[in-house]
């Protein structure tokens, strides 16, 4: 059983950065794709940003797409994204995700395991 531990949410004025972690533990970290999607109050969960296994593919939304890069290091069974020139609109629980395919993807039903969620909060 994989399990997901986000860290690095918070409270963070528009404009400004954050750098999420998703640290993974109980399986093999290095054959899994990683994703992030994020669900604000009273909306879906969307798609964020997404890696392949090694890292030569990624895939961003369109709304984050510029304003974040997503990262891994195998060694250390970490995923991050950072988040940049943050909006009031990034406002979401960002969760991590995990797909035994290897693979990237856009689609949430893709994923096997998910973490538990980190709060981020933009102030205007």
């Amino acid at each position: 059983q994989v399990q997901l531990v986000e860290s690095g949410g918070g409270l963070v004025q528009a404009g400004g950065s954050l750098r999420l972690s998703c640290a993974a533990s109980g399986g093999t970290f290095s054959n899994y794709g990683m994703g992030w999607f994020r669900q604000a109050p009273g909306k879906e969960r969307e798609f964020v940003a997404a890696i392949s296994w090694r890292g030569g593919v990624t895939y961003y939304a369109d709304s984050v797409k510029g304003r974040s890069t997503i990262s891994r290091d195998n060694a250390k069974l970490t995923v991050y994204l950072q988040l940049n020139s943050l909006k009031p609109e990034d406002t979401a629980v960002y969760y991590c995700a995990a797909t035994t395919r290897g693979t990237a993807s856009m689609r949430s039903n893709y994923y096997d395991y998910w973490g538990q969620g980190t709060q981020v909060t933009v102030s205007s």
